[in-house]
């Protein structure tokens, strides 16, 4: 009698199991691939932007830029030379300027920062 009643809780048991099993937990991973605005670039990529462009003479903001920061008329704009085109075509069309040390590529038909490569 006494193994007639482990049985049945056991079995109690296993009945109730399957509905926690159903249970599930979805979980996201993202890696950073350096993204930031509208445009990816890769890691060595960026170094070999911020390499070349950040020595031209720096601007200053009172503000913060930011990616999406609409960039004010009176900052001149740079196109970004064919010769790092040719090495990260992601930024062809992209013009920039040097802030803080970091190379800020803005959309020159909308004046918003898509990148900052730090």
């Amino acid at each position: 009698m006494k193994s007639l009643h482990v049985a049945t809780a056991a079995l109690g048991l296993l009945t109730a199991a399957p509905a926690v099993a159903q249970t599930s937990v979805t979980t996201t991973t993202t890696t950073s691939a350096d993204t930031t605005g509208s445009i990816t670039i890769a890691p060595e990529k960026r170094t070999v932007i911020r390499e070349r462009l950040t020595t031209a003479k720096p601007v200053t903001f009172k503000e913060r830029v930011t990616v999406g920061w609409t960039v004010p008329d009176s900052v001149e704009l740079q196109a970004v030379p064919e010769t790092i085109v040719s090495d990260v075509p992601s930024v062809k069309g992209y013009q920039y300027f040097v802030y803080n040390d970091d190379v800020v590529l803005i959309d020159p038909q909308t004046r918003k920062v898509v990148t900052i490569v730090e």
